[in-house]
């Protein structure tokens, strides 16, 4: 019994968890006090996210017609309680950049050029002329990925052995 409460416990918090990750519909600032209409007025301006609105300037909200000072000011306030708006300290910032790992592209001259490779948790775009070797260097990325060891790894382990 206190298995199962701790099991469902554990699942709420986790389901609470999804709720907050990623950007949230505008429609859930109505569980704030914001009305419905007010939030139409919100999504035919444009904003479309809690986040949308939480990074938004005073300013941007006021342009839209039917919110007033008041009405901003309760939006942003009930916003910014929905987004995490913290500060991030450059102590902070370099320690998850430290955690960021550069993928081997498989050609030294090309990581070199990359300083390193391609970083992990970042959107990285390749464009050129055709056949030459965009899709070749993707299989390889998907690949390098996958492998835990390189080559070398596993012939220094075969000599070995």
């Amino acid at each position: 019994m206190a298995m199962r409460n701790v099991s469902r416990v554990e699942a709420e918090a986790d389901a609470e968890e999804e709720e907050h990750f990623g950007p949230q519909p505008i429609s859930r600032l109505e569980q704030c006090g914001i009305s419905s209409s007010d939030i139409k007025k919100l999504e035919d301006g444009g904003f479309h996210t809690v986040e949308a609105v939480a990074y938004a300037p005073k300013k941007e909200l006021l342009h839209i017609k039917g919110v007033s000072e008041a009405k901003a000011d309760k939006i942003l306030t009930e916003a910014a309680k929905m987004v995490p708006m913290g500060f991030t300290t450059a102590t902070e910032f370099h320690q998850r950049r430290a955690e960021i790992i550069q993928i081997s592209t498989g050609s030294k001259e090309l990581d070199k050029l990359l300083q390193g490779g391609i970083e992990t948790g970042s959107i990285t775009e390749m464009f050129g002329e055709f056949r030459t070797g965009k899709t070749q260097l993707c299989h390889t990325l998907a690949v390098t990925c996958q492998v835990k060891h390189t080559w070398k790894d596993y012939f220094y382990s075969a000599r070995t052995h």
